[in-house]
């Protein structure tokens, strides 16, 4: 049986190609991802932002139990990256930021400092370790950056 996990991939449009990247940096490991983000592949044609993030973003972020946030140097000046982690945060979906190639000392989109549960470069195994659970913590070149403890707290 294949090693499994639900996710909401947060990134820009310019990234969509990052996805099935990591999609098969992880299949290469014997997991499998599966993906209720809208990229290239599943387009949004809405126009209206509270639309896009009440009736198409909100349902494919209640969806999975884990977020994965990909970061580049433009995602930290998404408006909509940022509402999806405050959103996620808000219900209590882990938050996985991974540093896409070529990403290296950018910085994080708003809210990740405070509510990302794993911050890793891009490496399947990081990535893989991330996604399961494990609370790492690096900098976009692999190496150990500072851990800090997130308090939740469920209403």
């Amino acid at each position: 049986m294949t090693d499994s996990a639900n996710v909401f991939v947060s990134h820009i449009h310019e990234d969509d190609d990052h996805i099935a990247n990591m999609k098969s940096l992880l299949s290469d490991r014997g997991f499998d991802v599966r993906d209720s983000s809208i990229n290239a592949s599943r387009p949004n044609d809405a126009s209206n932002p509270d639309y896009i993030k009440q009736k198409i973003l909100a349902p494919r972020i209640d969806w999975p139990g884990t977020m994965v946030v990909l970061v580049s140097p433009e995602t930290k000046d998404s408006e909509y990256v940022r509402w999806e982690i405050e959103y996620a945060a808000s219900h209590d979906k882990r938050i996985v930021a991974v540093f896409t190639r070529g990403s290296a000392d950018c910085d994080l989109p708003e809210g990740l400092e405070d509510y990302a549960d794993a911050i890793v470069a891009w490496n399947g195994d990081a990535i893989l370790d991330a996604v399961r659970g494990e609370d790492v913590w690096q900098d976009s070149t692999g190496a150990q950056r500072a851990r800090r403890d997130i308090a939740r707290h469920n209403c």
